[in-house]
């Protein structure tokens, strides 16, 4: 299965695992699943670190951190295309936070749940979500 991580999930896997319910981190870490990171979650990370709000996340900001990152739970990099950023500009949602704006758009149009606690997302058409 193959699965997009909200950018939560990424800073929970790598500091708090204990954050995600223990069948998610089983499912997460079976050798089939495959995981996408998105180029959204990297900077979200780094400009949330650099205004003060995500302190405790600054050693993800280091690239090869984040490269180790990706190496540890053989994550996929998922950039942003011309198609995410034009579908996440125009999704009918009165959610405005970009990042997830962008997170939301790649998992509709890549056709990958979307592994998030948060609600917000909750009821957007064509986007799955999983959290258990």
């Amino acid at each position: 299965m193959r699965y997009l991580l909200d950018t939560h999930v990424i800073i929970w896997m790598t500091m708090a695992p204990d954050r995600l319910p223990e069948s998610l981190r089983q499912r997460l870490t079976w050798p089939a699943a495959q995981l996408f990171v998105s180029a959204a979650s990297a900077m979200e990370i780094a400009t949330k670190v650099r205004i003060g709000k995500l302190e405790a996340a600054k050693q993800l900001t280091e690239e090869h951190s984040w490269d180790q990152m990706l190496r540890d739970y053989r994550a996929i990099e998922l950039p942003i295309s011309l198609r995410h950023s034009l579908l996440a500009g125009s999704l009918d949602w009165q959610h405005r936070d970009p990042f997830d704006r962008f997170l939301a758009a790649q998992s509709i149009l890549d056709d990958l749940p979307l592994v998030t606690a948060d609600r917000d997302f909750a009821g957007l058409t064509g986007l799955t979500t999983l959290w258990e």
